[in-house]
């Protein structure tokens, strides 16, 4: 099974389900359709409605980040896992490098995990070396870091996805090479092996993935799907996407 994850980050109004009606249209029709699922992750503002509206079909809805305490706090702004769920929400991703950059540490990160899957929520757990880590040869030192500290082995990783995204690679259109990302995911699988024994994660790819990039993936065996940033605000560059993987 095959994941193509939309993080539409700060996108949406009410109207903007016009194109997830266009998607799911296609996905209704495709006949590639039983070999991968659709998830998208709108703001905060749009899961209730988006929840709803697509409850008996295809396209999942989730959320782009959880608070790291349970239920209900005194945080000003804060979302919990427990009020995502309860607005229809089935994913949430956590660990992207934009929270990590606005200060989300190991710790956070691990309690978010906990309490997104004690809500019954499925994760996304966002990984990935930024441009000096390349330069300087940390790939691998820093992947490692980020699933050791963060995932146990008590968690369900039935109920979790890794989502391998290079920061340098995120809205700038430079890619890995097939060599370094065959490398690099045949790591983080080592990695996971270790941690969880079996039953691993799927591991996706996220960064600088459109309509054209995509055709560059399609051979890539290791890769279970994609997290997909500013062309998953596109029915037509989302819709494509897909095409183009199974064309």
């Amino acid at each position: 099974m095959k994941y193509f994850i939309g993080n539409w980050k700060m996108f949406g109004v009410p109207k903007s389900i016009n194109i997830l009606n266009k998607i799911n249209l296609f996905y209704s029709k495709d006949a590639n359709r039983n070999k991968y699922k659709i998830i998208i992750t709108p703001p905060y503002t749009l899961i209730e409605t988006f929840s709803k509206h697509f409850k008996n079909k295809k396209i999942l809805i989730g959320s782009q980040n959880c608070y790291q305490k349970d239920k209900f706090s005194s945080n000003t702004g804060a979302v919990s896992s427990h009020m995502i769920r309860s607005v229809g929400a089935k994913y949430t991703l956590v660990g992207h490098s934009d929270n990590r950059a606005e200060g989300d540490t190991d710790l956070m990160l691990k309690n978010k995990i906990k309490f997104a899957l004690k809500n019954n929520l499925k994760v996304v757990f966002c990984i990935g070396e930024n441009k000096n880590d390349k330069k300087n040869k940390r790939t691998f030192s820093i992947i490692r870091k980020q699933l050791t500290k963060v995932l146990e082995k008590k968690f369900n990783q039935k109920n979790i996805i890794i989502a391998y995204e290079p920061i340098w690679s995120i809205g700038t259109g430079k890619l890995p090479t097939r060599a370094e990302l065959d490398s690099t995911t045949t790591y983080i699988k080592s990695i996971l092996k270790k941690i969880f024994r079996k039953n691993i994660p799927p591991v996706l790819y996220g960064g600088s993935v459109d309509d054209i990039s995509i055709n560059f993936f399609k051979d890539i065996r290791l890769i279970n799907g994609f997290l997909i940033g500013g062309a998953s605000k596109s029915s037509k560059k989302f819709i494509d996407i897909i095409k183009n993987y199974y064309r």
